[in-house]
């Protein structure tokens, strides 16, 4: 009789997993709440009208559609007691069980600023933020007053990208387009809280990525706090200096924590760290059960003394792994093999970091792209995203500049 797999989320590490088990004799559930495989790593181009939602995201029945070892569930789990997964509709038995629900944002105590502050890890979070940004320009024009700060809190990769996408928009994109006001005076504030931005790559290529930046028009504060946002403004402090901004749009990209059925696996016995991410045994399972595995960005582990990060390639890499244990292909313990880290800074500026060469610019920017591409889901999608970049590249058109209202 065929093994039950459960995958309970269907972003990269759990779609992986359970294409990595095609020619297994297991029977999978992937469980998702949502219908579609999401690329999240240019959620930000949606949120700043460089590409549309469609572009990044593929129903995942479609993706497996080929796969007849796979039963696709469109909704939410629970709660996991035993063999079992608990849905808001009824319980999916497992004999495996894969836990890859990723992350959300993480506001350290402050969870009332998401209100005012929104993240990026959702296509609806895109496209409210997009309405946002797009609707400060529109009201400027409307009332003539042209006094535009855009506060993006954070400055990991999301951070800088979100940043240079809409300093870009702004100075360039719509230059041309209103007649009352100079969308190209507009303020874009980049806050992060260490004394660089892109902290996790060599010195040289943040300062770099921050020559970039200000060669955008992007003011890059290091070394402040925000401390209290509001539905139009910002508190932030630098040193002893604390000011207060008028904004028209602040965007959250100062970190991340663990989805919530993170705490549903601690009645089994697993430990949560600081961010609720599961510990995890090097097996990529939790202790005392060797059939639950957890990936992605919900599995804290460590390797050589340094956290294996939330991104997507580390996601795939346990996908795999887990997919191949099942499978009894590998007895080895889990290793993650960093291949690079990547970060694009407006239309054709970027920095990369591959271990063994580091560059920045525009080969930075062309590497960012040809990988991005690659690793989207779809020929098709692959196809629409390359004419539209070739496209914004030629024209600096955003030509995905729609305000879309869900409440009229």
């Amino acid at each position: 009789m065929p093994q039950r797999v459960v995958i309970v989320g269907g972003g990269f590490g759990g779609l992986t997993a359970a294409k990595r088990l095609q020619r297994a004799d297991v029977e999978i559930t992937l469980i998702d709440r949502t219908n579609h495989h999401l690329f999240q790593p240019l959620l930000y181009q949606v949120a700043t009208g460089g590409l549309s939602p469609a572009d990044i995201a593929s129903p995942i029945r479609f993706v497996l559609r080929r796969q007849r070892n796979v039963r696709v569930l469109e909704d939410t789990v629970v709660d996991i007691t035993g063999n079992y997964v608990t849905t808001r509709t009824g319980t999916v038995p497992f004999d495996h069980l894969i836990v890859a629900t990723g992350a959300t944002h993480h506001y350290f105590g402050n969870d009332h600023w998401e209100e005012n502050a929104p993240g990026l890890k959702t296509l609806p979070d895109a496209t409210r933020l997009r309405a946002t940004i797009l609707e400060a320009f529109e009201a400027a024009e409307r009332t003539g007053h042209a006094d535009l700060t855009f506060v993006i809190v954070g400055g990991g990769p999301t951070g800088v990208e979100m940043a240079g996408a809409i300093a870009e928009m702004a100075r360039h994109t719509l230059r041309r387009d209103f007649r009352t006001i100079d969308p190209g005076a507009a303020r874009v504030l980049l806050v992060e809280a260490a004394d660089r931005i892109l902290g996790s790559y060599p010195e040289k290529l943040s300062a770099k990525a921050a020559s970039q930046l200000h060669r955008l028009g992007v003011e890059v504060w290091t070394g402040s706090l925000v401390t209290e946002i509001g539905h139009d403004w910002a508190t932030l402090r630098r040193g002893d200096r604390e000011e207060r901004l008028a904004t028209v749009a602040t965007v959250w990209a100062a970190g991340v924590r663990a989805s919530p059925l993170g705490e549903a696996l601690v009645p089994l016995g697993a430990q949560l760290d600081g961010a609720g991410r599961v510990r995890v045994s090097p097996d990529l399972t939790i202790p005392g059960h060797p059939n639950i595995y957890v990936i992605g960005d919900l599995a804290s582990i460590a390797m050589d003394d340094e956290p294996v990060p939330g991104v997507a390639p580390a996601a795939m890499q346990m996908g795999r792994y887990v997919a191949d244990r099942i499978r009894g292909r590998t007895g080895k313990l889990f290793r993650y093999r960093n291949k690079g880290n990547l970060a694009t800074i407006g239309r054709s500026a970027g920095v990369a970091d591959f271990g063994w060469i580091r560059f920045a610019g525009f080969p930075a920017w062309a590497a960012w792209l040809g990988i991005h591409i690659f690793f989207l889901i779809g020929f098709q999608n692959r196809l629409l995203v390359m004419i539209q970049w070739a496209w914004n590249y030629v024209t600096r058109n955003r030509s995905a500049r729609l305000i879309v209202r869900y409440d009229e």
